[in-house]
């Protein structure tokens, strides 16, 4: 098998583990990433994904093998990897060790949350072999990185370190070498013991309001989030707060 799943306590983690090709992308690969994140959407125990890859490295990208062979790597309805343009309302956190490299890194710009090991490296490699990141780098990396540097990015296909993008807000915690699995962890736990439907929500707000004007920002997200505050949940935390006792989530 290309990908491993395990599920522990809320918290699912989908391991590339292709180790001998840098976890790089074969058809199997994307069908069994989507097949992942489909049991991850399906699962109302599942509060929270990882994604992480096997043998020191986070993922190359394409395996440009197997793109000669004519396999398809990306999915009609879920894009890249069968992730990248996923409708995935659980939040995704990436851990990522060694590379990232073009549809890899894509993999991580999907995500909600990046943990990156100091040594890791993150590239949009594709124009160096004729190709373009179109998985998510030329529409995500500029509404995540300032435009000059997306451009640098995407233009010269370099590979820079991940202390750099750590510097532009881009990963969100730098840990030691072989540590980015379980500081991703960190953030799954703390996450998974919250309000599912207030995460849910508060994700959905997070990404859709970046197109909302400001005229109707607020009318839209009090649109979406008054479920929330009639919700069993919210009573539900309140009433664990005022009993000083760990709150029963019903997700409802």
């Amino acid at each position: 098998m290309s990908v491993k799943f395990e599920s522990e306590a809320g918290v699912a983690i989908i391991t590339l583990d292709r180790p001998e090709a840098r976890n790089a992308v074969d058809r199997a690969t994307a069908l069994a990433v989507s097949e992942a994140v489909q049991r991850i959407e399906a699962d109302r125990d599942i509060r929270v994904g990882v994604i992480t890859g096997s043998g020191g490295n986070f993922c190359a990208g394409m395996d440009l093998k197997a793109f000669l062979r004519g396999e398809v790597v990306r999915l009609p309805e879920t894009g890249f990897a069968g992730v990248t343009q996923a409708r995935i309302a659980k939040p995704m956190i990436a851990a990522v060790e060694g590379y990232a490299l073009a549809g890899g890194f894509e993999i991580a710009l999907a995500c909600d949350i990046v943990v990156a090991a100091e040594d890791a490296k993150f590239g949009l490699t594709e124009t160096k072999r004729g190709l373009v990141a179109n998985a998510g780098g030329l529409v995500r990396l500029p509404r995540q990185l300032p435009s000059k540097i997306a451009s640098e990015l995407v233009l010269t296909g370099d590979i820079y370190p991940a202390s750099l993008l750590a510097q532009h807000g881009l990963v969100n915690r730098l840990v030691p070498n072989g540590e980015a699995l379980e500081a991703a962890l960190e953030y799954a736990r703390k996450i998974a013991a919250n309000g599912p439907l207030a995460v849910a929500i508060s994700k959905r707000v997070l990404g859709e309001s970046q197109d909302w004007l400001s005229t109707e920002m607020f009318d839209r997200q009090n649109e979406l989030t008054a479920v929330v505050f009639a919700s069993a949940d919210a009573r539900e935390g309140a009433s664990a707060f005022a009993e000083k006792r760990a709150p029963v989530w019903r997700g409802e």
